[in-house]
């Protein structure tokens, strides 16, 4: 049978009486003879990327450039002296007004003295508002949490480091939460390792990631960030508590937070010895008390070294039952010890710490895909 041309000849036809605009539109689409025609979603995308759309071709050093912060007509709202608009309910929500408020703290204040270099009709532009912070104009919920700065994460390390100062003291004096501390310091670690060793990093994509968020800054001149990066004193939520009890208390009864906790759990612990810097509530009690500072230093170290000496001391207990539980066979050349193994000490997984082959006979999950790499807790 022979070939059917004549499609071809009518899309030849065709295109040769399109217009050299049209042509130039449908030059693109290489595959295809057809003219390109333009929708009425796509005519609104390349007017807004040629309006409004073209403040984002050159974003802002040292600021966020997010659609809520810029007006219909791409201009930006803060620097012309505006507000980002708001909801009426915006206005009653305490949370927010707290945000807008946060400045009038002086070492708020001075910490936010750094300004962009960004001049605007002769003025600088000021830092960022909470709702210049919205990524998503439809989800006005949602406001991008700032980061640390390179500046602070240095600081985090140099503080262990060399200072050698624990995570905890560095995570209560910097405003930082201690598994964040914890992360920081092995990142940074594996970071001067790589540097060392020669290897490439991305400071590029690290550089151009961080100018694109919020940042948490460090004021070298009071020795830590202007403002706390985020709450670190936080009760963690234990699955005892969830539930709603009733317990009757007798009136004669001295009823505090030790009792609350044995109500819900035999073993749980109160909620002063739960949070995480426990030493915050001794400073308060100090402060009220009106008792120097030395006092509260010297008290703080003899904690630290009744806590240190209990640990040694578990640990020197558990080494001495784990060498008295095992029977040990001395031969000419080698000592043979054996222990009692039970097979449910392998967990529901099989991998448990105390089952048979936890070192020898399992292999590890590092290069399986979907395994989690990183760490998850810092103990």
């Amino acid at each position: 049978m022979a070939p059917r041309l004549r499609s071809d000849f009518q899309a030849l036809r065709v295109a040769s009486s399109l217009c050299s605009k049209c042509l130039r539109k449908a030059q693109p689409r290489l595959f295809c003879s057809s003219p390109q025609h333009s929708t009425r979603l796509r005519q609104s995308m390349f007017r807004w990327l040629n309006g409004p759309g073209a403040a984002f071709v050159d974003p802002l050093p040292g600021s966020t450039n997010y659609l809520n912060a810029y007006d219909p007509q791409g201009k930006l709202i803060r620097a012309r002296g505006g507000t980002a608009p708001r909801r009426a309910s915006d206005k009653d929500d305490p949370e927010k007004v707290g945000e807008e408020g946060e400045d009038d703290d002086p070492d708020v204040r001075t910490g936010k003295k750094e300004l962009d270099q960004n001049i605007a009709g002769g003025r600088p532009i000021p830092k960022e508002q909470a709702d210049d912070l919205i990524p998503f104009p439809m989800n006005r919920q949602f406001r991008s949490q700032p980061v640390l700065s390179e500046e602070l994460r240095d600081e985090i390390y140099r503080r262990i480091v060399e200072e050698r100062k624990s995570v905890r003291t560095v995570s209560a004096e910097l405003g930082v939460e201690m598994q964040r501390v914890g992360a920081v310091f092995r990142l940074k670690t594996i970071e001067k390792q790589w540097a060392m060793e020669g290897k490439m990093l991305a400071m590029p994509y690290a550089r151009a990631i961080n100018a694109m968020l919020p940042k948490t800054p460090y004021d070298s001149r009071v020795r830590r960030p202007a403002q706390p990066h985020e709450s670190i004193n936080d009760l963690p939520v234990h699955s005892a508590t969830t539930r709603q009890l009733f317990h009757p208390v007798p009136e004669s009864m001295h009823f505090n937070r030790t009792s609350a906790a044995k109500v819900f759990a035999r073993d749980l612990l109160p909620a002063d010895n739960r949070i995480p810097h426990p030493e915050m509530v001794e400073l308060a009690k100090f402060a009220s008390e009106n008792r120097g500072r030395d006092d509260l230093l010297k008290t703080r170290q003899n904690e630290l070294e009744r806590e240190e000496a209990a640990v040694l001391n578990m640990r020197r207990e558990q080494k001495a039952a784990h060498e008295a539980a095992a029977k040990k066979v001395d031969t000419a050349r080698w000592q043979f010890r054996f222990e009692n193994i039970k097979v449910e000490s392998v967990g529901r997984d099989g991998r448990g710490r105390a089952g048979v082959g936890a070192r020898y006979g399992v292999p590890p999950q590092d290069r399986k895909k979907g395994q989690i790499k990183i760490p998850t807790r810092v103990d």
